[in-house]
């Protein structure tokens, strides 16, 4: 599948070399050329000069950014996301202390109304992204959103790099699965790991 990414620090950096080894094609774009360069020849992806020509060289768009520069991009670029699959990896605050009772998955969907927008990638952080196994186990990897065949490309996506697709429901599900990712930030900062995950468990489901 043709993927952009846009963001080359370590999230989309990750991502670009777990993708690139699935065997997708990626185009990586950055703030600054030099930086979309050094991704791409870390990770075997390609760049993109502008945010503008990476998104024309991807069916599905990630924004491997905080959530703080969606405005910025919407301004930028959000005619060319229009038909895109965007997938929104970024997190903030759970509880929002905005008081806004929604998930930025959701806030971005309305920004950008022509085009799918999909939470995926979130609950996990970069040093898992590029490996997502915990102790022979897959980790899961949720994905939320409203457009059935965009989920789905998603969570093909998902299973591709090796963790084990699970449908969350829709986009509304991302206010829980920013919380979940919230819950294990603040574990971090409390003597946490970096590389812990969610890993749902039943009674024949990791058998």
């Amino acid at each position: 599948m043709d993927i952009a990414i846009i963001g080359a620090g370590n999230v989309g950096t990750t991502l670009a070399g777990a993708l690139a080894r699935a065997g997708h094609r990626v185009t990586i774009s950055a703030k600054t050329q030099g930086h979309a360069a050094a991704a791409a020849e870390k990770t075997g992806a390609d760049w993109a000069s502008s945010n503008r020509d990476a998104i024309a060289a991807g069916d599905v768009v990630i924004l491997a950014v905080p959530g703080t520069a969606f405005d910025g991009l919407v301004k930028e670029v959000g005619d060319d996301l229009a038909g895109k699959v965007v997938v929104d990896v970024s997190n903030r605050p759970t509880p929002d202390p905005s008081g806004a009772g929604t998930s930025a998955a959701e806030e971005l969907q309305v920004r950008l109304p022509a085009a799918s927008v999909v939470k995926a990638f979130n609950t996990v952080f970069a040093s898992r992204q590029a490996d997502p196994v915990v102790a022979g186990v897959p980790a899961d990897g949720f994905v939320a959103g409203d457009d059935d065949d965009a989920k789905s490309k998603v969570l093909g996506i998902v299973e591709s790099i090796g963790f084990r697709p699970v449908d969350a429901g829709s986009l509304a599900v991302a206010r829980t699965l920013e919380g979940m990712a919230w819950l294990i930030i603040d574990r971090n900062r409390h003597g946490g790991t970096w590389q812990e995950a969610w890993v749902l468990l039943g009674p024949d489901s990791r058998s």
